[in-house]
C-alpha cells in the first residue's frame, strides 16, 4: 500500500509542478497534497507541524497568485480602473477557452481599465506591462515553492527508502 501513496505522491508532486505554469492547476497546493499523501505512508511518519507550515505557505502562494499581478500594475502607474481590469481580465482569462488566456486576460484587462479611467496608450500600455510582469512574477513563485515541496519530498522518500522495500 505505501508504493501506491509515494506513486500517488510523486505524481501529485510532478502536476504541482506543472500547475504552476497552468492557470487551472494551483502548483503549491497540488505539491502539498503529495506531501500530505506521503506522509500517510507507513514508512514515513506524519510531522503536523512541518505540514501545517507546508499548507500556509501553499494557500498564501495561491492567494498571492491572484494579487501580484495587481500588485505590478500598481507599481508601474496604473491606477484604481487598471487594478481592477487587472482582476476582472484575470478572471476572465482563467475562464476564456483562448490559448493564453491567463497572460492576454491581465494585460488587456489593465490596459482597458487605464484607457476608461482617461490615460494616454503610454500610460495605460506601461499599467499593462506592470501586470504581466506581475504574472511572471507570480509563476516564478509558484514554481520555486512546487520545486522546493519536491525537494522536501526527495529528502524524505531517501531517509525512509529502506522501510519502503522491506
Amino acid at each position: 500500500m505505501d508504493i501506491v501513496l509515494v506513486i500517488s505522491a510523486s505524481f501529485l508532486m510532478v502536476l504541482g509542478i506543472i500547475g504552476s505554469f497552468l492557470p487551472i492547476l494551483p502548483g503549491p497546493l497540488t505539491s502539498w497534497f503529495g506531501l500530505l499523501i506521503f506522509h500517510m505512508t507507513n514508512a514515513v511518519p506524519m510531522n503536523w507541524t512541518f505540514l501545517t507550515v507546508t499548507f500556509i505557505i501553499a494557500v498564501g502562494i495561491w492567494i498571492l497568485d491572484y494579487i501580484i499581478p495587481a500588485i505590478g500594475t500598481k507599481r508601474f502607474g496604473g491606477s484604481k480602473y487598471g487594478i481592477i481590469g487587472t482582476s476582472v481580465g484575470l478572471v476572465v482569462g482563467i475562464i476564456a477557452p483562448i490559448p493564453g488566456g491567463i497572460v492576454i486576460g491581465p494585460f488587456c484587462g489593465a490596459l482597458i481599465g487605464e484607457l476608461t479611467n482617461g490615460a494616454t496608450l503610454d500610460k495605460a500600455l506601461k499599467a499593462s506591462f506592470g501586470s504581466f510582469l506581475g504574472l511572471i512574477t507570480s509563476t516564478f513563485i509558484k514554481f520555486v515553492i512546487t520545486l522546493i515541496f519536491l525537494g522536501f519530498f526527495i529528502v524524505k522518500l531517501f531517509e525512509y527508502k529502506t522501510l519502503f522495500y522491506q
